[in-house]
């Protein structure tokens, strides 16, 4: 029962991964995109509308976002280090326990 939890946990944990590196990702090209000359005129989207704002402004809020991703990564894989190294305890136990 303890297992089916930590791997439930687990395969959360991941998913998050997962979308944090591809948020990462995008973030990445994002700022490619702007690093290229002739980038004057940059939009962002809010809500359902486009607004146009200083190229300045958009590096400045992408590169946000992306150290936010970037601490939100580390702590998950605090998280999935954790809850692996439970698993393993309780895999350890099972063995000891003979089941």
């Amino acid at each position: 029962m303890q297992a089916q939890s930590y791997q439930q946990q687990l395969q959360m944990v991941l998913s998050q991964k997962e979308a944090l590196n591809l948020q990462l990702i995008e973030s990445g090209k994002a700022l490619e995109e702007l690093a290229k000359p002739g980038k004057d005129e940059v939009y962002k989207i809010t809500g359902p509308v486009l607004i146009k704002v200083s190229r300045d402004d958009a590096e400045k809020g992408i590169r946000s976002k992306k150290e936010l991703s970037m601490l939100r990564l580390k702590t998950i894989e605090k998280s999935e280090t954790g809850i692996k190294e439970k698993l393993e305890e309780l895999k350890d136990k099972l063995a000891e326990a003979g089941v």
